[in-house]
């Protein structure tokens, strides 16, 4: 039975089994009354025994396995059980133990900072992994106030200990922390592992600190780490996230063997960096050398399709899918949805929504958007009223897409029932709910409202400020637009595109036709902002408004980027605006050429012909 445990849980053969045949034989030598017999009975007993009892036992012996994760613990917990002991025994050699620790704590590593469970010892000798636990109660009482009187700094962190650190700060979101650790721990002589190398490269990889990830590529290499999986898996990551795609492929290109997790990285690398054709071409590539795709692997492929729009490639992806059994993964379904949902293609969205056995709120969400983005604000509404029947539970992107369904359609009464829902599940102080719930409100009319979310914010963005000022300039308040953008400078806040084209729209229904041209025309000097096609539209539409058609006009001529069918519209209804024909039937033409299919360019003409007589 010994012999099985051991190769089945993977036990040291140095770890000793209670219950080896062996064993017993040893400890009832010596007596008459225990033959073979009584020896196989007794190990027949203990194998018929109740499963909890049989637990326990099994607890009992790879609790310490559970319990620590690596070789380095069971070499621990070896050391402990060959000097241990019992009673008198026992506190003798932790006594010995102890004296040996205060004669020369430099040769032990110390890992009280970072134990999180009672199980890990608080010291261990670095050669003989001997280790010791403060709250033993075999300790001498002395060990306390000996701990006390010791300098500072005395006995090292072991590399598992500064491990554990840097994985905190990774984990806490703070990468620069990260990495000023990193340089703190090779200042003061230890020698970074795998591990080590892992958890800093996630921090360069948050910050884009790309010269500071090839300085750790080069340390890499001289540890000779280059070539473990988890690693190059975090070198390939770092360069994508950092926009350097060269190196990852570079990376990618040296690995002697290349499991299914490169693979993946690759893939999600090339998506990052707006490569999704060639992350599509990797994949084919992966099946020519016989690797096979995993759940990873397929949310990738999709994430790729969705990025890029590429539909028929989704749907190839979808038949793999399929073809090695991941249909019924909640992941890989979600992923679908969103591919589906993206590249046009809402019918298949849902039928994939409508097959899934288990939908999470990743699910409902997803669903919601997708709607949402074709300008299904009443299937998006419904789909919302279904998941509540369902109760599963909305998070912050759930009533996102419910208040931008609720301002597409104009449903105030809606948005007000969504906006208690948000303050039941304690979710108004989130920062983009309560920018969507402004966006709401200003859609549909109440700008008191909107301004009342506004006030009560304790933490506002840009997108919050922006929000605001386009609320009022939709609602024709030029004076609280101008008094908002004015207080937004005071405060700070960064001034960004939208920004701008908000606070020219506010201009041109007040009319403030310098205003406005001074704001365009100083954004890129004072704001740094290069103007796109909206801001142009934004000032053809201020000019148009006030009737400078010609100056409209020339200042399209004069664009630095191809006028769109928007700004065409915008000289078009000015012309309407003021009865200019003849400038109308010629800016006319534009708009029908560049969307033809679109009726309101032969309605804006219409409305200019009736009003001349024609």
């Amino acid at each position: 039975m010994c012999s099985v445990a051991r190769e089945s849980y993977l036990i040291p053969v140095r770890w000793s089994c209670p219950y080896d045949l062996q064993q017993q034989q040893r400890q009832h030598k010596s007596s008459a009354a225990w033959g073979e017999k009584a020896v196989a009975s007794r190990l027949l007993r203990r194998l018929c025994a109740p499963p909890s009892v049989l637990l326990r036992h099994a607890q009992q012996l790879l609790h310490p396995l559970a319990a620590l994760p690596t070789a380095q613990w069971i070499e621990i917990n070896s050391a402990l059980k060959r000097h241990g002991g019992s009673g008198g025994n026992r506190r003798k050699v932790i006594k010995e133990r102890w004296r040996e620790f205060f004669a020369n704590p430099s040769q032990w590593w110390d890992h009280r900072l970072e134990k999180e469970d009672t199980r890990h010892p608080d010291f261990t000798h670095k050669e003989t992994k001997d280790a010791l636990w403060l709250d033993n109660n075999a300790n001498p009482p002395w060990v306390v106030m000996e701990l006390a009187a010791m300098a500072p700094n005395t006995v090292q962190l072991s590399i598992f200990s500064w491990n554990v650190r840097l994985a905190k700060y990774v984990k806490g979101g703070q990468p620069h922390k990260t990495m000023e650790l990193f340089q703190q721990m090779q200042d003061e002589g230890m020698i970074p592992d795998k591990f080590t190398f892992v958890r800093v490269l996630n921090a360069c990889a948050r910050v884009r600190a790309l010269e500071e990830g090839r300085h750790i590529h080069s340390q890499i290499i001289q540890s000779g780490c280059e070539s473990d999986v988890y690693v190059a898996n975090s070198l390939i990551d770092m360069y994508a996230n950092c926009g350097s795609i060269e190196d990852s492929w570079r990376v990618f290109n040296s690995l002697p063997k290349r499991d299914v997790v490169i693979w993946n990285a690759m893939i999600f690398g090339l998506t990052k960096c707006a490569q999704a054709h060639k992350a599509l071409a990797l994949s084919e590539q992966m099946r020519r050398e016989k690797v096979n795709p995993d759940t990873v692997t397929f949310m990738g492929l999709l994430n790729a399709c969705a990025s890029v729009e590429a539909l028929e490639e989704g749907r190839d992806v979808e038949q793999q899918i399929v073809q090695y059994g991941c249909e019924s993964d909640v992941f890989v379904c979600n992923s679908l949805v969103d591919m589906y949902a993206k590249c046009g293609s809402i019918e298949d969205a849902r039928r994939v929504f409508n097959r899934m056995h288990r939908r999470d709120t990743v699910a409902w969400s997803t669903m919601i958007l997708g709607y949402m983005k074709y300008g299904e604000g009443h299937k998006a509404l419904e789909l919302f009223k279904q998941m509540q029947w369902d109760e599963v539970q909305p998070d912050p992107i759930t009533f996102t897409g419910v208040l931008n369904a609720c301002a597409s359609i104009v449903a105030l009464e809606e948005g007000r029932r969504v906006h208690d829902q948000i303050i039941k599940h304690g979710y108004e102080s989130v920062v983009f709910v309560a920018n969507g719930l402004i966006h709401m409100y200003a859609k549909c009319g109440s700008i008191e409202d909107a301004e009342k979310v506004f006030d009560k914010m304790s933490t506002r963005d840009v997108v919050s400020w922006t929000a605001m000022l386009h609320g009022f300039a939709m609602h024709g308040h030029d004076k609280e637009a101008l008094g908002h953008y004015e207080l937004m400078c005071e405060e700070g806040v960064e001034i960004n595109s939208i920004t701008i084209v908000c606070l020219l729209s506010a201009c041109s229904h007040a009319g403030l036709v310098d205003e406005g041209l001074h704001f365009f025309h100083s954004m890129g000097s004072v704001f740094g902002i290069t103007a796109t096609v909206e801001h142009y539209a934004c000032v053809v539409d201020l000019l148009g408004r006030a009737g400078h058609l010609q100056e409209a006009d020339d200042l399209i001529n004069t664009m630095s980027c191809e006028p769109n069918v928007a700004v065409w519209k915008a000289l078009l209804g000015a012309c309407r605006i003021h009865g200019n024909v003849e400038m109308g039937e010629r800016i006319a033409k534009h708009v029908l050429e560049l969307d033809p299919g679109n009726a309101s360019g032969y309605v804006l003409l219409s409305n200019i012909y009736a009003a001349a007589d024609k």
